[in-house]
């Protein structure tokens, strides 16, 4: 090559990998403390993990959260210890590993289409051009952006796939040793990346075979060729084998060196080897086969999809429904695969044909109610991109051919004229794909920055709040014997009731103790507010976190409950209003006697027709409990409270809800409230056991519009699935009436 050809080439490389710099620091750093808003479960786990290790609890594998690879725990662990424990800790070594990914596209693209190897010609226009416009393409896709700033471990995956593919393919040509050493350390640490990275040695196998298969076809064709012989001989195929086989030997060898840790640690532990992929796998033993069939090729249809129909819906992985490739891309990622279809002898195209296939596997075998699954595809990324781009040069070489087809290239003035067409239709589709790329990268960083960053669903996607409380605490001085109590609902447990949200617990570092207390159901919840306070050595000062979100905590009927238990048995202090919580503060907390709502029942009992009887309930206001000797006074202002007592008969069939009904002096419901009857674990009646005696905790809140008189408390129980109301025997009817109330005029 010419000095000047060679500069123009370095010229090029450096334009290349200045943009390429410029595009991952804007699109996958750029504010990578702030976006996305807060850690979701997976990051804080991640997280919990890394603090781990920092406190000397070293691991090969780690089963928190589904079971993780430690690659990703261990460099996280090292950014905590230089970032402290931030968000940004959590995210800098998965969002670097993005980034190098595209420089590793870039690189091993180079080196794929770098030579001809139908003639052995130099190609290094060509090699730069498929693997810039590839890496190009990666450094600024949407779905790529999002999940590259996301803390998910498989983005270690494509990185070191990339590397390892790169340094093999060059150590190979170059018949080095410590590069073929190097790519054998990256395919062992495949093994530490992501679950989908257990397919990559068949990968490796595969092309072996593959090229052997296509050495033997080749040894077979030159000899009938050559000689005509119809028996054939193949001495200088084995002579070819035995001088690989030493390269061959340092990359298994190093491989398997570096991978045995956790290679035997899974031989030991086989079930949690298992365990991730048997929850997920979409061949489900209690199908049939024609059912298993049926599922996998719907899977699959639905993941092709992602090229150019439609996208990952949710938004962790993607703006939901983007396509992974949109139409333009799409359709040269087709050609791509059908021009490496058709060369599949040759083996980049071979290799990428592969690596395609047996990487989107771990998508198409997963069962999932997301489909398509863009993380899961992640490790077949480089490939699609690769087949894009070289779908795009053929495009181009054709085009070129067209265009220069008809020139007489015989004398030196048609080669020159050849030469010069050739270079301004490079300069054409230069400016063309640098002029698509760059509109690609705005309209990426549009829509990241502007569009998605601002979307109201993802706060909840991420789960914000809870690195909003984090934060907020962090910033208050805490005591001996202080305490958070956190309300949530069942629907959004995750494990038992001392344990938080897992991104809090990373980024919460104040002294005080923190509890999670589920409050879907108000049963019993008075005993099991003290026993989460007994479970601690000191309780001096108990602040109460109430959520302002419904997904959460956020419950008006539970959070008055709670709140007026803590002030019957502490002392209150005050309120601080947040925007999406309020923490509510009480000292003096009694906890010598066992805590009740209600100190105690009274004595009305009524059996109904259907196996369910009443025995009894209690009535009052904030704390204090009304007595039904004497008329009770309507008080607008505060909330009312009512405690029912119930048992069944065995093996009652029907779900029993009730209905309290405010009735005035001509009879008429000035206000209902109804609810279904559940005990302490939230089993409706027909799952109760046999005398099994249920309290049930409800809020009434009377309308504030009530004119003044005499009023009436009454109970009906009803059948919740056919709104058939239960009667009381002997007396056959279905209204019990519980008190009388009285709303005076100087209210």
């Amino acid at each position: 090559m010419s000095g000047d050809k060679r500069f123009r080439l370095t010229l090029a490389t450096v334009a290349i990998l200045f943009c390429l710099t410029l595009a991952v620091v804007i699109l996958r750093l750029h504010r990578l403390s702030e976006l996305p808003p807060g850690l979701f479960f997976d990051e804080g786990a991640n997280g919990l993990d890394a603090l781990q290790v920092l406190q000397g609890e070293h691991a090969i594998y780690f089963p928190r959260n589904n079971g993780r690879e430690p690659l990703g725990i261990y460099l996280t662990a090292l950014a905590i210890s230089i970032l402290g424990r931030t968000e940004l800790a959590v995210r800098i070594p998965t969002a670097l590993a993005s980034s190098g990914t595209v420089f590793a596209v870039f690189w091993l693209g180079w080196l794929l289409f770098a030579r001809d190897e139908r003639n052995g010609t130099a190609t290094p226009w060509r090699g730069l051009l498929i693997g810039g416009l590839a890496a190009g393409l990666l450094a600024v896709s949407l779905a790529q952006t999002v999940i590259g700033r996301t803390a998910f471990r498989v983005n270690f995956l494509p990185l070191l796939l990339c590397l390892c593919m790169a340094l093999l393919w060059g150590g190979w040509q170059r018949r080095s040793r410590w590069r073929i050493a190097l790519a054998g350390a990256c395919a062992g640490l495949l093994a530490y990346t992501y679950i989908a990275a257990r397919l990559t040695p068949l990968l490796f196998l595969l092309f072996g075979i593959s090229t052997i298969l296509c050495w033997v076809a080749s040894e077979n064709g030159r000899e009938l060729r050559e000689r005509g012989l119809s028996s054939l001989r193949f001495s200088s195929l084995t002579s070819r084998l035995r001088a690989e086989i030493p390269l061959a030997g340092v990359f298994v060898g190093v491989a398997a060196v570096v991978s045995a840790p956790i290679v035997f640690y899974f031989f030991l532990n086989p079930d949690q080897f298992f365990a991730r992929s048997s929850q997920i796998s979409v061949f489900q033993s209690d199908k049939g086969l024609e059912d298993l069939l049926r599922a996998f090729f719907v899977n699959a249809w639905e993941h092709l999809l992602a090229f150019g129909i439609r996208g990952d819906p949710n938004w962790r992985h993607n703006s939901p429904g983007q396509p992974m490739l949109n139409i333009w891309e799409a359709f040269f990622f087709w050609w791509g695969v059908a021009t490496a279809v058709w060369r599949w002898r040759q083996p980049a195209f071979r290799l990428l044909l592969l690596w395609l296939t047996l990487l989107l596997l771990p998508a198409m075998l997963s069962r999932d109610g997301i489909v398509p699954h863009f993380l899961r595809m992640l490790g077949a990324t480089p490939a699609v991109y690769l087949l894009t781009s070289a779908g795009v040069w053929e495009t181009a070489r054709l085009l070129r051919n067209r265009f220069l087809s008809g020139h007489d290239n015989s004398s030196h003035l048609g080669k020159r004229g050849e030469a010069r067409a050739g270079i301004l239709l490079g300069v054409v589709v230069g400016v063309v794909v640098g002029g698509v790329l760059l509109a690609q990268g705005a309209h990426t960083y549009r829509s990241y920055f502007q569009e998605w960053a601002t979307a109201p669903e993802l706060n909840e996607e991420y789960e914000q709040i809870w690195t909003d409380l984090a934060i907020e605490l962090n910033k208050n001085p805490s005591k001996t014997g202080t305490v958070y109590l956190i309300g949530l609902t069942s629907g959004y447990a995750w494990h038992n009731e001392v344990s938080t949200h897992p991104g809090f617990e990373y980024l919460y570092t104040g002294a005080a103790a923190t509890r999670i207390l589920h409050v879907a159901a108000t049963h019993n919840l008075a005993p099991k507010i003290k026993s989460a306070l007994d479970a601690l050595e000191q309780v001096s000062t108990v602040h109460y976190v109430d959520w302002d979100n419904s997904l959460v905590g956020g419950n008006d009927h539970t959070d008055r409950l709670i709140t007026a238990i803590l002030e019957k048995y502490g002392r209150y202090l005050n309120s601080e209003i947040r925007e999406t919580f309020q923490i509510h503060s009480y000292a003096d907390i009694e906890l010598n006697h066992p805590w009740t709502f209600y100190e105690k029942l009274e004595p009305l009992t009524v059996h109904y027709d259907g196996g369910i009887s009443f025995r009894g309930f209690a009535l009052g206001q904030g704390t204090e409990q009304f007595s039904l000797n004497q008329p009770i006074e309507l008080d607008m202002d505060r909330y009312w409270w009512i405690a029912t007592h119930w048992n069944t008969a065995p093996d009652l069939e029907a779900i029993y809800s009730i209905s309290l009904r405010l009735h005035d002096s001509e009879g008429s419901v000035v206000y209902q409230y109804d609810a279904v009857l559940e005990n302490s674990r939230s089993l409706a009646t027909n799952r109760w056991q046999a005398d099994e005696l249920v309290d049930t905790l409800h809020i009434l809140e009377f309308p504030p519009e009530l004119p003044p008189g005499d009023y009436e408390l009454r109970l009906v129980v009803y059948d919740f699935e056919t709104l058939k109301p239960a009667v009381e025997l002997g007396v056959w009817e279905p209204e019990t009436v519980l008190t009388s109330l009285q709303l005076s005029d100087d209210r």
